[in-house]
């Protein structure tokens, strides 16, 4: 279990750091005049900048991690499957057999 809560907060941190570094890029490159800022939309604007390059870098870097969070994940859910499956099994088979009583005792 710890496996699976280790490599989602290995992607969710490496995702934010690469946020990060692209807004202090983008902050740098809007303090320094390269990028054009005027005021707090200036400042929107370099934070979606940021957010359009981390998320492709990310895409990009971060492969590996997302394919691992993602099998982590689908086991986790296919084992949440097999455990209500056996949970729905138990409950048929208990209400058969009260339903085969119930008949019985209204039969004799």
């Amino acid at each position: 279990m710890s496996s699976k809560i280790n490599a989602t907060l290995r992607y969710t941190s490496l995702r934010a750091s690469i946020f990060l570094a692209c807004l202090l890029v983008a902050l740098l490159l809007g303090h320094f005049g390269v990028i054009p800022v005027v005021g707090d939309l200036g400042v929107i604007i370099l934070f979606a900048l940021a957010m359009v390059a981390s998320s492709a870098i990310s895409y990009v870097v971060l492969s590996k991690q997302r394919d691992e969070m993602s099998a982590q994940i689908a086991a986790r859910v296919e084992a949440r499957k097999a455990r209500a499956a056996v949970r729905d099994s138990a409950e048929d088979e208990a209400d058969d057999a009260a339903r085969a009583a119930a008949r019985q005792a209204q039969a004799g």
